[in-house]
């Protein structure tokens, strides 16, 4: 199955989780104790969302980025970025890690020069496997 398929199926698999538990939520209201129990799924990536530190100085940032590009380009080529984003509503940067503790993903990204200059912080978000998708393998 190609990239595209699986992505095509997995939006429909969870279009169709969502879309039964909104329609079953909406008809009847069950109390907590009566909702099916959602697994618990593991951390697979964190999400990390740069933005300018309260620190920030702007002229302190352009001597350093060219050894920020190629640290961030070493992490990406170690396999520890998986996705790299610039954002779009103000400055900063939004990386996917393939990382499964938010502390390790603190600790790695708190080496790259801007973080180190206090220019640079990010908030971290680990993310999981859908837990609705559990209902379907019931």
């Amino acid at each position: 199955m190609n990239i595209l398929s699986r992505v095509n199926a997995a939006a429909f698999i969870a279009a169709s989780v969502l879309s039964f538990t909104s329609r079953a939520g909406a008809q009847t209201a069950l109390p907590p104790s009566a909702a099916p129990a959602m697994r618990t799924t593991p951390t697979t990536r964190i999400l990390a969302i740069g933005h300018l530190a309260p620190t920030f100085r702007p002229g302190v940032t352009q001597p350093i980025m060219p050894q920020e590009v190629r640290d961030t380009v070493e992490l990406y080529l170690n396999g520890k970025i998986s996705e790299w984003y610039v954002r779009k509503d103000k400055p900063g940067v939004v990386f996917i890690l393939d990382l499964t503790d938010v502390e390790a993903a603190r600790t790695l990204l708190g080496t790259l020069p801007l973080a180190k200059a206090g220019q640079l912080e990010f908030d971290l978000i680990p993310l999981g496997p859908l837990a609705p998708l559990s209902i379907l393998t019931r």
